[in-house]
């Protein structure tokens, strides 16, 4: 997942909102040895400072963890992820009902829509 960053929101909030999709989606496995805050910083062409905030932010949340000898690591508590996925889907799908039903779709067309939608993705 690149890092796709704008100018509508805070970028630290962004990188936040990156590396928590990052984990979820398993591109940083629990137990995982991040890179330095330097070298993330570049990777996203972001000041130092401002990724060492998103990375202070996301261990508050308790989805990094910092040994002071090894580093900086993804969580290994797979339930507190789990937990994240399945929180983030429910806001998306609730998003994306709310959407619907303010353009005029029915419960029924909405689940119609997505079976479609599913279909053809398989």
């Amino acid at each position: 997942m690149p890092w796709d960053i704008s100018s509508e929101r805070s970028v630290y909030l962004q990188l936040v909102d990156i590396i928590k999709q990052k984990i979820m989606a398993g591109e940083y496995k629990p137990g995982q040895r991040m890179e330095s805050v330097r070298e993330l910083a570049a990777e996203a062409a972001v000041n130092p400072n401002t990724m060492q905030r998103a990375l202070a932010e996301l261990e508050r949340e308790g989805l990094l963890y910092t040994n002071r000898t090894s580093g900086r690591f993804v969580s290994e508590d797979a339930l507190r992820i789990g937990d994240l996925r399945l929180e983030n889907a429910e806001q998306r799908t609730a998003e994306f009902y709310n959407e619907m039903v303010k353009n005029g779709f029915t419960a029924a067309e909405v689940r119609e829509l997505l079976e479609k939608v599913i279909a053809k993705k398989q």
